[in-house]
């Protein structure tokens, strides 16, 4: 008679265990696999895999598209546009509402850049006219209180035959927000004239006549560019673009437009009011309603925050944002800055001078404001950014890109 095993001679591996006998139980992991085998051959589970994979395939082509489209655009930037493109922007809105919930711009301090003027002013000498007399506004006063050192006072960025046409000035936009610093720019219309450009997917392909970049043999002269507003093809703008007999969308009476002429000027409009579509104009970039009119900033910047400013981030955040606004004297000013809500760019605007002004876009992917300087060679100026800690690389507009955008150029 046999002895039976003792518990340790039998095997701990279950590979080493004997196969069940064909009249046994059968595993549970061949039952398991079976059981898929019959899920799959049914015609409707295929089908659904079928649509999944084609699905699955277009997203990986529309999205693949999308970051292998021209321009210096970061892939946060893309894949967010992206989204937006294809009716997630409330997915996008809600991830920049969290992001900012949790690293909301920082309170107190003082600004890690100089606010005194940077340098010898750059020189343009377009012709033999003698030189104007300067418009040179009076030194802007500090939101924050008491200034720092040349905050708020205006400095020579660009001449034009001997006469200053663009000032800029560098101040903290409020109280609470000092280690951050804005910049406000003063064009003199006088000495400047301005070119709206098109961007390859906003407002997209047109027969427009201005190419989506500054290439190289348009850029003798050029002193500024900055940015243009916010998606016009999804009607986030709440109005319209139209340049050289195209538009794109509808223009809106009573939307805050950025008008330009055939003599090269600009204005800021509410249109159907201070403009309308004469045989003058040659470009509209309509973006939300005025943030300033009539010299004064409207209670209705403090209210709607969202759906009058943008779906992107609500109005009374403080994030980067841009705004333009003109004078009585005709001059065009430019704002924008990294801890700025629609309140205090209007403000900004306003104490500058502006009798109308407008927001433009938001958000760091979308900020700009350059000056060009014409050495070494006049015909290929260098850029430079005005803020050094704006997102956008300097050469922005130089290769074709994805928004709408301003150049300035000197007379």
């Amino acid at each position: 008679m046999g002895v039976p095993a003792s518990p340790e001679s039998v095997s701990e591996n279950p590979a080493e265990e004997p196969a069940p006998s064909e009249g046994g139980p059968t595993p549970p992991k061949r039952q398991r696999f079976r059981r898929t085998r019959r899920i799959l051959r049914l015609r409707s589970v295929r089908a659904v895999l079928a649509l999944f994979a084609v699905f699955f395939a277009w997203l990986c082509w529309s999205v693949g598209s999308a970051l292998a489209a021209p321009g210096d655009d970061s892939v946060v930037a893309r894949v967010a546009e992206w989204a937006r493109d294809h009716h997630l922007g409330p997915v996008v809105t809600f991830l920049e509402d969290q992001q900012y919930k949790a690293h909301p711009p920082k309170i107190g301090g003082k600004p890690t850049m100089a606010l005194a003027p940077n340098g010898e002013p750059v020189q343009n000498n377009t012709s033999n006219r003698p030189a104007l007399k300067p418009i040179v506004p009076p030194r802007l006063v500090s939101p924050a209180g008491a200034p720092l050192p040349g905050e708020g006072t205006w400095q020579t960025l660009e001449n034009v035959d001997g006469t200053p046409a663009l000032l800029g000035a560098f101040l903290r936009p409020d109280n609470e927000h000092t280690s951050y610093v804005a910049a406000v720019v003063s064009m003199d219309e006088r000495l400047v004239r301005f070119t709206l450009h098109p961007g390859q997917s906003d407002p997209g392909p047109g027969d427009w006549g201005v190419p989506f970049s500054i290439p190289t043999g348009q850029r003798t002269g050029l002193l500024a560019t900055f940015n243009g507003g916010f998606k016009v093809i999804d009607d986030e703008a709440q109005g319209g673009f139209y340049l050289n007999g195209t538009t794109r969308g509808s223009l809106h009476d009573g939307a805050a437009s950025l008008v330009f002429t055939k003599d090269g000027r600009v204005t800021v409009a509410d249109w159907g009011r201070d403009a309308t579509l004469t045989s003058t104009v040659t470009g509209v970039r309509q973006n939300l309603k005025l943030i300033v009119d009539h010299g004064k900033v409207p209670e209705s910047v403090d209210s709607n925050v969202e759906s009058g400013w943008g779906l992107t981030i609500a109005g009374k955040y403080f994030v980067w944002r841009s705004g333009v606004g003109v004078t009585n004297d005709g001059r065009l000013l430019f704002a924008y800055g990294p801890a700025l809500s629609v309140r205090t760019l209007a403000d900004l605007l306003a104490s500058a001078g502006a009798v109308r002004a407008m927001q433009l876009d938001i958000n760091p992917a979308w900020m700009s404001f350059m000056y060009y300087k014409p050495q070494p060679n006049a015909a290929d100026p260098t850029p430079v950014k005005l803020l050094p800690d704006q997102e956008r690389p300097a050469n922005r507009y130089y290769e074709d890109t994805s928004r709408d955008f301003t150049a300035v150029y000197a007379r």
